[in-house]
């Protein structure tokens, strides 16, 4: 019986061993210096000027089937792209903390990723952030008084300023670029490009179980 249940526990662990294996440090992900987040996460750095993170707006779903309970998918939207002035980037990620504070998070991704990339449209100042906000279902006085809340701001600066750290250590090269724990950030171009979401949710799983 003893030999039985030791036969059977290495036939579970195959699967994780040769997951394990399949990644290594510098190649599929790099490690970030410092502690990572108190409690597991899986964060995403995206940009709404950026087409592959509309595209990649379906996978987050199947993304999201893979992760813990308890464990949520965040994004994070940066400011270094060459589009448009940081501060105009600035203002969309704080109307995206604003939309997820008052439910509408994705209505607000919906509205700004076609605002930009279908109607060719730009942003900006502070007014056109608010058009999105309430095309995406939100409430003008609500914008108006939240985007200068100390919650949003305060918020939105720490962000940034994990943000500048991780793209002058160039763990964030490009987007969407995904980081674990605020530990592991994925390096996609690494990943098998026929199986991709699959590979995709496997190198997640596996550096969620990593300290």
């Amino acid at each position: 019986m003893k030999q039985l249940f030791i036969a059977l526990l290495a036939i579970a662990f195959v699967p994780f061993m040769s997951t394990a294996a399949k990644y290594e440090e510098g190649t599929h992900y790099s490690v970030i210096p410092g502690k990572g987040t108190a409690k597991p996460e899986l964060r995403e750095y995206f940009s709404y000027y950026c087409p592959a993170c509309r595209r990649f707006e379906s996978v987050l779903p199947d993304l999201k089937k893979t992760l813990p309970q308890g464990v949520p998918l965040t994004k994070t939207h940066v400011d270094f792209m060459g589009a448009t002035a940081a501060e105009n980037q600035f203002l969309l990620s704080k109307g995206l903390l604003l939309a997820e504070r008052a439910g509408i998070a994705k209505e607000y991704n919906n509205k700004t990723f076609a605002y930009l990339q279908t109607e060719r449209k730009q942003v900006n100042g502070i007014a056109d952030v608010r058009k999105l906000f309430i095309a995406a279902g939100g409430d003008g006085a609500q914008f108006d008084k939240g985007i200068k809340s100390f919650a949003v701001v305060s918020q939105a600066k720490r962000n940034k300023k994990i943000q500048d750290k991780l793209s002058q250590g160039r763990y964030v090269k490009s987007v969407p670029t995904f980081v674990v724990n605020g530990k592991y950030a994925i390096n996609s171009k690494a990943l098998d490009q026929k199986n991709f979401v699959e590979d995709y949710k496997n190198i997640i799983s596996y550096l969620l179980t990593l300290k």
